[in-house]
Order: structure tokens, then C-alpha cells, then sequence
């Protein structure tokens, strides 16, 4: 029978099937009432095409086509002369997620058999799925199942109309370097999740590799390759767990690049959290990729494992491997811990230790000094209700309206307070939005100051500025003590050096607190101002000289182990984040935010203090001076 003839009979056949389907659809439609009626008829829509056995347009039916080209070894030459393979296996194809779609709702410009000359095989995804995505919104269809799927095809298309692949022309999937069925074979798609779907996954690899060649040589040399390629391991790494899949974009791009560390971690988490422990994965984690990365050290494609002596951060390769940054890298850098575990004894015992001392100290001086703080301000706070916080001693009597100030501070001592004020208060930002870099505020504090490399600088200079005022107040200090060694009482009341006095005064706010005991008179020094004192001695000991190692790694990696810089690293953010908290908690509070004080104590910008609360707060050392 002629193909004319089968058609002709065929539509007869299939007018009746038609008007049989639709009637049994109308009564279907009308006992599940109008809330179910777009769901019955787009179902029914497939039933009917189904049954029909070709498309709504009359076109060739999948049965038809599959008549050629499921005959295996079906083929023909193309317009260049190249053979063209044409066979389609029919039984995978009805598995895949286009299995239920006719063949010439892609191959549109197919209408007869034999096709006719000159035919447009280009096959437009992009513009199908567009187009069936608008005609679902349009007629409201998402409560079918189907068109929820195609609604996340729609999604996965907008992200790779942004990819590299999707360049050089965005719209003609002609011209791109890489369109759908590059990808995806058009005929035999199946859902990642599916079972076909993981075994699709192990050939990822080879279907990038058509394109990326020298790539998937290296990839089948790496650790992850030879698990995926020889093992069959659907778990391991392929091209599109570290690449991604639709919006793949170029590994130069710097989103790209810090990105693709984090897709490190979905597979190696605690390597990853380690890794942004360190100033490389911090800089990572505020967005910039001038750091080295997971591939800058351990190689991408051609990645192995760490004991093979063809490894990158192999110990007979690492210190070639830190010079491709640090040219002057020396043996020390070989021994750095970049994955070093604070919770690990047996292989970073240094770090443990180092953590849990840091822990204790933390623990210890805001358990002390917030119980202090909260204690005090009680205090102060229900004696200001009871109307008997002022005068806390008895005061001379001034003349009305006339008002005194005792001079406490020179102007050169207040110059000497505000650039150390500033320059701790910079130290403060700069290393904090470094060490939090996963804030949002954060990475606005490091976009404002231009990134990190200059936030490095203003950092720098704080520190240098930070350290240039503590030795000139040491030198001070010497010359001081040369002049008038012979009078001054290393434990007299004009000395910050701590006494036994100190622990009766601290002994006897404590009973007041508790209100046990009058409120304490004290002299020209309490002993919170020595501990204020006191504490940038060990600030700079901890924080500047773990600070100057990291400043100068070459120069510390010649003379100490590459773990000193994991201790370092530690240390430097603990002390300052004990010390950014405590000044902002602690010594506000005593100086400006206590009830006596609140809202400012000015007594640092002007130098003066009123002759009352003088007499109030240095209550011995006033009566001192008056006996003098």
C-alpha cells in the first residue's frame, strides 16, 4: 500500500477516534466540575494524541518515523558530503523525559515522508520550551505536573542564556559555542535523579570532553577521573559538580573562581571549612579571587592525591607549589597547615593548644568584667532612683554659679589618646570585615575601602601607627623614670603598677554591689584604669608580633615551622576580638555608658574634669592635694 493510501485511511480511522475521545472527555469534564477542568483537558489533550497516533497537525506520527530511523545502521550523507547517523533507539528514547512528545514537535520543518529537499534540521530549545512556558501561564496549566517540570527547564534556560556556552549569539543556537544538544542528546534526556539519570552523570566527562579534549586527557589522569571512569563511581567529581551545569561560566572570571572553592566543599566540607579559616579562604569569602584557591594548590583537572608523588602539595612538590605566589617561599611555607584542625590533638597539637587557651582567656575576662559591668550598673543605677548617688563624699561648698575643673590630662597626653583611639578603632574595622567576611556588612566595609589588598595597607598602617604611639609612651616612660628615680614609689598612688590596695578596692566594689558596704573612695588610679592600661602590653605582645609574622611570612618561614603561621592566624583574631569587644563593652561602659557617666565622659577631648566629680571619683587623691 502506497504511503498516500495509509494516510488516507489512516484519518478516517482517526476523525472516529477523535469524536469518541472528545465525547468521553465532555462527560468526564462535567462530573469533576470546573475546578478540574484545565487539568482534564490537557490530560485528555495527550490521551487523544496518543490515541489519534500522530500530532494535531496532521503530521507524521513518531510510529512512522521510527520506521526509518529506528533501522540500525540507518544513515546518509549529509550536504558536506560527511555521513550522517540518523538511527534512533527507539526503546531509550520513550524513556527519556521527550519520550511522550512527537517527533515533529521539534523537527517542525518536517511535514511529509520523504522529506523534502532542502530541509532546516537546526532544532530550537530555547524557543520551544520559551514558548510552551507561555502558553502555560497563559491558559494557567501549572497545576499540571508536567508544566511545573517545564517551569524549572525555563529556569535551568535562563541561567545558561547567561554561560559562556550560550555566547557568541545569544538567540541563534546556530552560532553558539555550546547549545542544549551538545549537551544533552536531544533524544534520549533523561532526569538527573532518575536512575538513568546517574548513569547518564558518569558520562558527563566524556560529553564535555568533546569539546575540552586536552581537559578530559588530564581529568582521566586525576583521582576524580579514575574513580568516575574506571571505578564507575556515579559519587565522585565530574566536570559539572565543580563547574556547574547551565551557568557554567569561564574559570578566569572571579565569581567563577570563588565559586568553584565552594563547590570544593560540597564534597570535601571539612577541608573547605578549615580552608576559610585561613587569610586566603577569608579574602575568598568576601568575594575576591586573588587569593589561592583549592585549584591553585592542589591543580584542577589533573588533580591527585595528596600522598602521590604527582601531587602538587606532594612534600617534594609543595614548596614549588607556594612559590607559584610567594616567590620567596622558603622550606618553612612547606610545613603550613592550610586545613589545620583546631579540634584535632593528635595532628595539630599546636592548634589545640592554642585554641583552648585562647577559649579560657575569652571565657575568663567577659565572665568576670560583663559580671562586673552588670553589677556595677545596678548599683549605680538604684542608688540614681533613691537620690543618692550625688554626692558619694562630702563636697566643699562653691559659691552659686561658680563652677571649677581640676586639669587631668595635658593636651599632648589627649593628642597621644585620640590617634591611638583611631588607630585601634581602624585595626577594629579593617580585621573584623576580614574575619567576619560572610556578613553583608562585611563585604560593603571592604567594597568602601576598595578590597582587600588596600584594606591590607589601611590595616598596616594602623598597626604601624598603633605600635609607633606604645614604644614612643615606652621611651616616655624610660625618660621619666631616668629623671626621677630617685622619688618616684614604684607602688605609690601616682603608679599604674598593681598593688595589694587594688584587690581591697576591687574586694570592697564588690560589697557594694551587693550592698554590704559603702561605695569604695579611690586615688588617682582604680584598678580597672590599671587593667586598661596593662592590657595593650600583652595586646601588642599577642596581636602585634603574631600580626608581624603574618605581615612578613618569607621572613618568618626562614626562622620557624610553617605551623607558627597556623598559631598565628588564631591568636591574632582571638586577642583582637577579645580586645575590639572588651573596649567597645567593658571600657565604654566604665568610662561613658555607666549612670554616673552616660552619655559621654568628655574628659579625654577637653582635659578637665568638674571639681565635683572629681571629688567624687578620686576622692583620696583630692584629699591628698588638699594636705599638700
Amino acid at each position: 500500500m502506497s504511503l498516500d493510501k495509509r494516510k488516507l485511511e489512516g484519518t478516517k480511522t482517526m476523525r472516529m477516534a477523535r469524536l469518541s475521545a472528545w465525547l468521553f472527555a465532555c462527560i468526564v469534564l462535567l462530573a469533576a466540575g470546573p475546578d478540574n477542568w484545565v487539568s482534564q483537558a490537557a490530560a485528555q489533550t495527550a490521551t487523544d494524541g496518543e490515541a489519534s497516533g500522530e500530532s494535531s497537525l496532521g503530521e507524521p506520527d513518531n510510529e512512522l518515523c521510527i520506521g526509518c530511523h529506528g533501522a540500525e545502521g540507518f544513515e546518509i550523507p549529509g550536504a558536506d558530503g560527511e555521513i550522517r547517523n540518523l538511527h534512533i533507539r527507539s526503546d531509550e528514547y520513550g524513556k527519556s523525559v521527550h519520550g511522550k512528545r512527537f517527533c515533529v514537535e521539534c523537527h517542525k520543518d518536517v511535514v511529509e515522508i520523504p522529506h523534502r529537499p532542502g530541509i532546516d534540521r537546526k532544532i530550537g530549545c530555547v524557543q520551544c520550551h520559551r514558548s510552551m512556558w507561555d502558553t502555560a501561564r497563559q491558559q494557567n496549566y501549572f497545576r499540571i505536573e508536567d508544566f511545573a517540570r517545564l517551569g524549572v527547564v525555563v529556569e535551568k534556560i535562563e541561567s545558561y542564556m547567561h554561560s559562556v556556552h550560550a555566547r557568541p549569539s545569544l538567540e541563534d543556537q546556530s552560532k553558539t559555542n555550546a547549545t542544549c544538544y551538545d549537551c544533552h542528546n536531544a533524544h534520549y534526556v533523561t532526569q538527573i535523579d532518575s536512575s538513568v539519570g546517574a548513569e547518564g552523570r558518569l558520562k558527563i566527562p566524556e560529553i564535555c570532553g568533546r569539546c575540552h579534549t586536552e581537559q578530559l586527557a588530564d581529568y582521566k589522569t586525576s583521582v576524580h577521573g579514575q574513580s568516575v571512569m574506571t571505578d564507575s563511581n556515579p559519587y565522585a567529581a565530574v566536570c559539572t559538580d565543580c563547574h556547574t551545569t547551565h551557568e557554567i561560566e569561564s574559570p578566569e572570571v572571579t565569581s567563577i573562581r570563588v565559586g568553584i572553592t565552594r563547590n570544593c566543599g560540597n564534597c570535601h566540607d571539612q577541608e573547605l571549612e578549615s580552608y576559610l579559616g585561613t587569610y586566603h579562604g577569608q579574602v575568598s569569602t568576601l568575594g575576591y579571587a586573588y587569593t589561592a584557591k583549592c585549584f591553585d594548590c592542589h591543580g584542577s583537572h589533573e588533580i591527585q592525591r595528596v600522598e602521590n608523588e604527582a601531587s602538587l602539595v606532594h612534600k617534594n612538590n609543595r614548596i614549588q607549589t607556594c612559590r607559584k605566589c610567594h616567590e620567596d617561599a622558603t622550606a618553612g611555607f612547606s610545613t603550613f597547615q592550610p586545613h589545620g584542625n583546631t579540634g584535632d590533638f593528635e595532628r595539630y597539637p599546636y592548634l589545640w593548644i592554642a585554641a583552648k587557651g585562647m577559649g579560657a582567656l575569652l571565657i575568663g575576662v567577659f565572665a568576670f568584667f560583663w559580671t562586673h559591668s552588670a553589677l556595677w550598673f545596678y548599683r549605680e543605677y538604684k542608688d540614681r532612683k533613691e537620690g543618692r548617688n550625688q554626692p558619694h563624699v562630702k563636697m566643699d561648698k562653691l559659691p552659686p554659679g561658680e563652677k571649677r575643673y581640676f586639669k587631668r590630662w595635658p593636651a599632648a597626653w589627649r593628642l597621644v589618646h585620640l590617634i591611638f583611639a583611631v588607630a585601634i578603632m581602624t585595626l577594629v574595622l579593617t580585621g573584623t570585615a576580614v574575619l567576619y567576611g560572610e556578613s553583608a556588612w562585611a563585604q560593603g566595609v571592604m567594597n568602601l575601602l576598595g578590597g582587600p589588598k588596600a584594606a591590607a595597607i589601611v590595616h598596616r598602617v594602623a598597626a604601624a601607627t598603633f605600635m609607633a604611639v606604645f614604644f614612643g609612651h615606652l621611651i616616655y616612660v624610660t625618660y621619666y623614670l631616668t629623671r626621677n628615680w630617685k622619688t618616684f614609689r614604684i607602688f605609690g598612688p601616682t603608679s599604674t603598677v598593681p598593688n595589694l590596695q587594688d584587690l581591697w578596692d576591687l574586694i570592697a566594689m564588690f560589697k557594694w554591689f551587693f550592698g554590704m558596704a559603702p561605695r569604695p573612695m579611690f586615688d588617682h588610679w582604680t584598678y580597672w584604669k590599671k587593667f586598661d592600661y596593662w592590657a595593650p602590653f600583652w595586646g601588642m605582645v599577642i596581636i602585634g608580633f603574631s600580626g608581624l609574622m603574618l605581615w612578613f611570612p618569607e621572613t618568618t618561614a626562614s626562622v620557624l615551622p610553617g605551623w607558627v603561621f597556623n598559631v598565628a592566624t588564631l591568636i591574632h583574631g582571638e586577642e583582637a576580638f577579645l580586645a575590639a569587644v572588651f573596649l567597645f563593652s567593658v571600657h565604654f561602659f566604665n568610662v561613658h555608658f555607666r549612670p554616673d557617666k552616660f552619655p559621654m565622659d568628655i574628659l579625654m577631648f577637653t582635659g578637665a574634669m568638674p571639681l565635683e566629680e572629681f571629688q567624687r571619683e578620686h576622692t583620696l587623691e583630692y584629699r591628698r592635694l588638699l594636705e599638700d
